[in-house]
């Protein structure tokens, strides 16, 4: 049975770690440069709505170094906004591929495709979820602090689909989950809701999943302090107010004044300096942000393994 990677709750805990692991002993290859293959015959197709480089390249190359092939596909380069359904696109994607990774705006047509599609679908980032960048994002946080159980993560900015990741992220990792934002930008008490439900179901009560709007109370006992953009991919209309609704939210040094000692800070890139971080915080000596960027290509093909593998 083809599986799907829509979002991070299309695993369950033991296939959330058994990634990270499969993460981890690719990097570990890359290292001695003795890679296994074990796609080889394999082809990626890739359709990109929205713009990519840690994404794109990250699965182009992964790809690559697992033995098999990756095609990059614009989506303006198919027939999906000339006429063709995603049904019949689904299925004629399935008759020369072994799976499709997508990158568009809006999580519902990754479902539909998903549905009609008997290849895997990876969902390379959408409007609601960013599953692939959240699972690198947890083995870079377990990479740096080993044992998961004692980390608390505090995300600063907008409740948009790094955000609500996390909260799958903290759901099946077993790690304690702040959002905080402005409240008009919080995420859905459904997204808080399950990923509370799930946490509880797998750690029992050992952790805690939260929304704030107070960055100075949130931070003070973080080990991971995570920013994104306020200002999304089709988002650029809204950048004046944007602006001004996360005043207080950005992640400078007044604020991590209040944090205590050997935390790191996070970006999933493309960072927009002076907005939601500043320049100094971004290239710091407690930034891991590149180190977060350089994961994705391990992660990435644990993800690829994991679901090409055995099709």
């Amino acid at each position: 049975m083809k599986r799907d990677l829509l979002t991070l709750l299309d695993l369950n805990k033991d296939e959330f770690n058994s990634i990270l692991e499969k993460g981890k002993a690719y990097k570990n290859e890359a290292i001695t440069g003795n890679l296994s293959q074990p796609l080889k015959g394999k082809t990626l197709g890739m359709i990109f709505s929205k713009t990519s480089t840690r994404t794109r390249l990250s699965f182009e190359v992964g790809m690559h170094q697992l033995g098999g092939y990756a095609i990059y596909n614009n989506r303006n380069d198919l027939q999906l906004d000339h006429g063709e359904s995603i049904k019949a696109t689904a299925k004629i994607l399935s008759l020369y591929l072994d799976g499709i990774l997508i990158r568009t705006y809006d999580q519902k047509e990754i479902v539909e495709l998903a549905k009609s599609a008997e290849i895997p679908v990876i969902n390379g980032l959408t409007d609601s979820y960013h599953p692939c960048q959240i699972l690198s994002d947890v083995f870079t946080i377990k990479e740096r602090f080993h044992d998961l159980s004692n980390i608390n993560v505090v995300y600063v900015g907008d409740g948009n689909n790094i955000c609500n990741s996390l909260f799958n992220g903290a759901a099946l990792g077993g790690f304690s989950f702040t959002a905080c934002t402005p409240d008009l930008y919080a995420p859905s008490n459904e997204t808080v809701l399950n990923a509370q439900k799930i946490q509880k179901e797998n750690f029992g009560d050992s952790f805690s999943i939260k929304l704030s709007s107070n960055p100075v109370e949130s931070v003070k006992n973080a080990h991971v302090i995570y920013t994104d953009t306020w200002i999304s991919m089709g988002m650029e209309e809204e950048k004046e107010k944007r602006l001004k609704d996360f005043k207080g939210f950005q992640v400078n040094k007044e604020l991590l004044s209040h944090c205590k000692e050997n935390y790191v800070v996070m970006h999933c890139l493309p960072a927009h300096e002076n907005e939601e971080i500043t320049p100094d915080v971004l290239e710091s000596e407690n930034s891991i942000v590149y180190t977060q960027a350089k994961n994705r290509l391990y992660v990435q093909k644990a993800i690829l393994n994991f679901l090409l593998s055995n099709k």
